[in-house]
């Protein structure tokens, strides 16, 4: 055991019926937990048993029955295929080369490559169009941008993508936020990205992230992963998984990191756990997985650009604090009706909870007239209490005032879903045919409230337990405490059919239908009342052609929607703005979000002497009617209103060329963003440029902001050795408007350019050492930039002069060197 072993190299030969050739993978010791070896485009196969032959065209086959490859309930011979998610459903996809869209896959093998408990890097360094923003400036909670769309973990951000794990809608029902750090990383199968495709409902205007999770039939064996490194960074991960009579699966896996940051009070706290308990019975499957998380993180803001030039992990106004708690439980179930029926279904049920305390600039000041009392910026309209009397003013003289804004979220989910899938012949030619609804409620009680407290020179708020209630003038906005509780119900009914017209030849057509019902109510009075209802239709055709065993065209064309969340209508009146992410004043209704999108490309495989090569090139245009934005109101930090913006376009380009062996993996992206305003508009900014009432002038042509154009990614593996494999990527983001610059006149975040390194040494067949450089040469860039109110605070840095800079930037990670071992039973 003391002694490197020779493993021996081998290439998974899989017959894919799609002329997507054999996959190759890096190899593991026999007998050791693994992750299952995936073909070019990195999906998992799927084995089937192949039907009996047919004696003519036009006689029904048995349908092929899909299950985990290595799972074996029938003496038929097997052939392994590999397939995409077409629908929400946990059941066997389409053929990939049947699929109307771009084909976007990560395996388990590339997530651990990363090194992270962030199943975004692994989204980052693995798909052309995918780019991650830390717009809260911490690690474990990015927006994660793909086609100008995004999804994030910010409360209040327009969410554009849908998330799914196992089949269950994850966007949290207040405000369609994703919190990536709630995802348990370690027990993530695959990922796929699927595009063009209204089946996955709301939110799905650029895409679908579909996570699919280990269970005990997937995955055998135990790892136990240790790794530690720069900033304090502590992180383990176990898991473990197995298969009991061929009819059980068991599956497990626990998370837990600790990091200091390396911006102050940047602190965070991650603990996961995952399980999954499954049975089969010849071709009947079953399992319940539940979940829990409990994560604490700091620091969650922007920091001018001034400060960060002094020290780089600067803050500006805090505490910053982010608390949030998950537990789930998910039923799965799918059962072969008929040989050409199969019927799936889940249930599920989620409680969430997420606790935020945020130090802010404060409009509340001293009155003009009477300094032992309390006002708003004015230096005349009262400041009260919750108890509606005007505040006394405890602080002594010249004390600079901030404010510490606290919100809770407690939402509980419940859902039910149900789909059909048929696979008989229609007029003679194969077709497969997908039916399916899904229903969700949640019940969600927000809560928030501000306190008054006296501003450090270290930018620290001190709470003095003074706070504020309502100040009964509409214009000054709502500082006081909020109590609402709302409802939502989501119905979705869809619908798809892959018709095979010849054997190189495919149409699909279909679409979904959704009806979205939000109830608000207010536990303090009657302002945020409102019950909204939304209906949509939004069909989807497409179609595939073979061109050569080799060679494959697509095209399609969908639509989607998103409708407002309860965030958002209760904070739309621009007469009445609200402080975002904080505190709700008025709910003027607003509309859905449909976005229109066509695409079309070209992907092929080839086998070479090195490896399998695999690529890919396709455009897209995306047109979005009644965008929602949040809008800022001039001078007043953090407050704000979400309003419809007109139409948006964002079109583009993706191009991927990757070669995979048993000994060398490449892969090289390119993707071109275009996102632009169509209509004008006049929005609220703290832009140098805005005019004398605080707005600039959008202008049809204008580019949306935060959406880099461009996107170059390069990443390399070699085994120089049957033990020492080295690796590393390279990654380049362009340049890109500061958020509040929609019209395009300052100058933009400068483009940066990040190299990442990675190794690492197999000692003995179940013991491995391994090590990585995150940004090597220390390259100092920010992912997300946006303009403040530069007179709400002196910069105590430079002796408490006025700051001149008005950009708050998001700062990257330094250089930061971390080392682990991982060991499989």
């Amino acid at each position: 055991m003391g002694r490197p072993l020779l493993f021996k190299r081998h290439v998974l030969m899989a017959s894919v019926s799609t002329g997507l050739l054999s996959g190759l993978a890096f190899a593991s010791p026999a007998g050791a937990a693994q992750d299952e070896e995936t073909n070019v485009q990195n999906l998992p196969p799927v084995e089937v048993a192949a039907p009996p032959p047919s004696t003519t065209r036009r006689t029904t086959p048995s349908r092929p029955v899909a299950r985990v490859a290595g799972a074996s309930s029938s003496n038929r011979p097997k052939t392994r295929i590999y397939v995409y998610p077409t629908s929400p459903g946990t059941g066997r996809g389409l053929d990939v080369d049947k699929v109307p869209s771009a084909i976007n896959a990560v395996d388990a093998s590339q997530i651990k490559r990363t090194g992270s408990l962030n199943i975004t890097d692994a989204l980052r360094d693995n798909i052309a169009g995918v780019n991650i923003s830390e717009v809260t400036g911490n690690p474990f909670q990015p927006d994660v941008e793909f086609r100008g769309f995004v999804a994030s973990p910010v409360t209040g951000t327009p969410q554009g993508l849908a998330v799914y794990q196992n089949g269950v809608r994850i966007n949290e029902a207040f405000s369609d936020a994703v919190n990536w750090d709630l995802i348990p990383t370690a027990a993530i199968r695959s990922v796929t990205l699927v595009t063009n495709n209204p089946a996955f409902g709301l939110n799905a205007l650029g895409g679908a992230i579909n996570l699919q999770m280990k269970d005990g039939f997937t995955y055998q064996g135990a790892e136990l992963d240790l790794m530690g490194g720069s900033f304090g960074r502590i992180q383990g991960s176990a898991q473990w998984g197995k298969q009991v009579e061929k009819n059980y699966g068991v599956y497990a896996a626990l998370e837990g990191l600790h990091d200091n940051g390396f911006r102050n009070f940047s602190q965070s706290d991650v603990r996961r756990f995952y399980g999954d308990v499954g049975y089969k019975a010849g071709d009947s499957e079953f399992h319940v997985n539940m979940g829990v998380a409990k994560n604490d993180f700091g620091a969650s803001a922007t920091v001018p650009a001034e400060l960060l030039d002094k020290y780089w992990g600067a803050t500006y106004t805090t505490p910053q604090t982010t608390s949030n708690r998950v537990g789930y439980v998910n039923l799965t179930g799918k059962v072969d009706a008929t040989p050409t029926w199969t019927l799936e279904g889940t249930a599920h049920v989620r409680r969430y909870e997420q606790k935020l305390v945020d130090g802010n600039p404060t409009d509340v000041g001293e009155c003009t007239g009477d300094a032992t009392l309390l006002c708003f910026g004015d230096g005349a309209t009262p400041a009260n209490g919750v108890n509606g009397l005007q505040l006394a003013n405890p602080f002594a003289p010249g004390t600079i005032l901030g404010e510490i804004d606290r919100s809770s979220i407690r939402s509980t989910t419940f859902g039910v879903s149900g789909q059909a899938t048929n696979t008989d012949q229609l007029f003679g030619h194969d077709n497969r045919f997908v039916m399916g609804t899904t229903y969700d409620a949640s019940v969600t009680r927000y809560n928030a409230t501000a306190e008054i407290g006296a501003m450090g020179e270290n930018y620290v708020v001190s709470g003095s337990g003074v706070f504020l209630g309502a100040t009964g003038t509409p214009d000054t906005g709502l500082a006081g405490p909020v109590s609402l509780r709302t409802v939502n119900q989501y119905n979705g009914l869809y619908a798809m059919d892959t018709f095979n017209v010849t054997d190189a030849f495919a149409i699909t057509g279909g679409g979904r239908f959704n009806v979205a019902r939000i109830s608000l109510e207010d536990q303090l009075g009657t302002a945020l009342n409102g019950d909204y209802t939304f209906t949509r239709f939004n069909p989807v055709i497409g179609g595939t052609y073979k061109i050569t065993p080799e060679l494959t065209a697509y095209a399609g064309y969908s639509e989607a929607n998103r409708v407002p969340t309860p965030l958002e209508l209760g904070c739309a009146d621009p007469n009445n703005p609200c402080l975002i992410a904080a505190f709700l004043v008025s709910d003027p209704p607003l509309k859905q979000v449909v976005s229109k999108t066509v695409e079309a490309g070209l992907r092929g495989a080839k086998e070479l002497n090195i490896g399998t090569l695999g690529w890919k090139i396709g455009g897209f245009r995306a047109t979005n009617y009644d965008d929602i934005l949040a809008i800022p109101v001039p001078g007043r930090t953090g407050f704000g209103y979400f309003s419809n913006v007109g139409r948006t376009r964002r079109q583009g380009l993706e191009a991927e060329v990757n070669i995979k062996s048993p000994t060398f993996q490449f892969q090289a992206s390119y993707a071109f963003v275009d996102a632009r305003f169509l209509d004008a508009l006049t929005l609220g900014s703290n832009s140098p440029f805005a005019d004398g009432d605080g707005n600039i002038q959008v202008s049809p042509g204008n580019q949306i902001p935060a959406i880099p154009r461009h996107r170059i990614k390069v990443g390399v593996d070699y085994a120089v050795t049957d033990v020492w494999k080295v690796g590393g990527n390279a990654i380049f983001v362009s340049s890109q408007y500061l958020v509040g610059d929609e019209s395009n006149q300052y100058a933009k975040l400068p483009s940066y350019t990040v190299f990442n390194l990675h190794t690492s040494y197999q000692v003995t067949r179940n013991f491995q050492l391994y090590g990585r450089v995150d940004n090597i040469f220390d390259r100092r860039y920010a992912t997300y930039g946006t303009f403040f109110d530069t007179g709400a605070l002196p910069n105590f840095a430079n002796g408490g002069a006025d700051f001149n800079d008005p950009r708050s930037l998001s700062p990257a990670r330094p250089r930061a060197f971390y080392a682990g071992m991982r060991v499989t039973f």
